[in-house]
């Protein structure tokens, strides 16, 4: 499997995040959702962007760029296990996107698990995506992690809801509860962040009554034809690392536009150490130019997985 390969100046860089996540998360005390929270905002803000906090049946936070697009907006849910995370602390990598790609971005404040389980969460991300899609003229869908997964399982569901989604780029998606890909195991005792028990525990918690191979949850199961144009990527490092090479495989032989990046030497959801990593900047890049060359792209058949070595 080809990889895009890592730049000389991340491998000391990549080496000190280890330690740093080690140190954070032994170290740090508090109720887990307001330590993660600490941990995800630590990504810094951009200059240009303002926030705009949006209450309602779907809350959450919007991130404007100074010279965003009035034709084209994103809908950002966030990663966290499905039981972690929110809007506020999601600004900061949200913005370095949004304000590379010049779009607005809505980042939604799902019901989390296990207070919420399926198809809660996947309800109101539906209602978001009209929501900002009756606003401007397209709509990008993105996600992180459990984020990613809703991601592509929202993009589903807008098919048969006949809501128009422009393109889908996802960081490290978790595609499968069921903890079924080979990476789950073989990355387990190297991912510097992951954790097969707490993935299990995740699962369980958001699936609740529903089997956790349910195609709303686990969106590998799903039908993959009449996706929009895909683009994942994801860390060489990570457990999860299958979830997307699965997936894409899957698009692929669907005959759907999916385009896969596996990213040498990262971790999950690096895209997060913008400050610290060439590569976190160069993958926000990239999908900064996916979602430009995908706004009003024609439809067809392209499958890709990249390499630079």
């Amino acid at each position: 499997m080809p990889v895009i390969a890592i730049d000389e100046e991340d491998i000391p860089a990549a080496r000190a995040l280890r330690v740093e996540f080690a140190k954070f998360w032994s170290g740090e005390a508090g109720e887990p959702r307001e330590v993660y929270d600490r941990f995800i905002a630590a990504t810094p803000v951009t200059a240009d962007a303002t926030v705009e906090t949006a209450g309602g049946a779907c809350p959450g936070v919007w991130v404007h760029p100074a010279d965003a697009r009035t034709s084209t907006a994103m809908l950002f849910l966030h990663g966290g296990g499905y039981g972690l995370g929110s809007a506020s602390a999601y600004v900061g990598l949200v913005s370095q996107l949004a304000s590379r790609a010049r779009i607005s971005a809505f980042v939604l404040d799902y019901p989390l698990a296990p207070e919420a389980t399926l198809p809660d969460a996947l309800h109101m991300a539906g209602r978001a995506l009209a929501h900002v899609g009756a606003r401007y003229g397209a709509v990008v869908v993105a996600g992180d992690s459990a984020g990613g997964g809703l991601s592509l399982a929202t993009v589903m569901q807008a098919r048969t809801d006949r809501v128009p989604v422009a393109a889908c780029v996802v960081f490290s998606p978790w595609t499968d509860l069921s903890l079924s890909s080979p990476s789950v195991t073989e990355n387990a005792v190297g991912d510097p962040l992951l954790d097969p028990a707490y993935l299990r525990a995740s699962a369980a918690a958001y699936a609740g009554a529903c089997d956790v191979r349910d195609p709303r949850a686990s969106p590998l199961f799903a039908d993959m034809n009449g996706l929009p144009p895909m683009l994942l990527q994801v860390g060489s490092d990570e457990i999860l690392l299958d979830d997307s090479r699965r997936f894409a495989e899957a698009v692929a032989g669907a005959g759907g536009q999916v385009t896969l990046e596996v990213w040498q030497g990262m971790h999950h959801v690096f895209q997060l150490n913008v400050a610290q990593l060439k590569s976190a900047r160069r993958a926000l890049d990239r999908a900064a130019a996916f979602i430009a060359g995908s706004n009003g792209s024609e439809s067809g058949s392209r499958a890709e997985i990249l390499g630079e070595m």
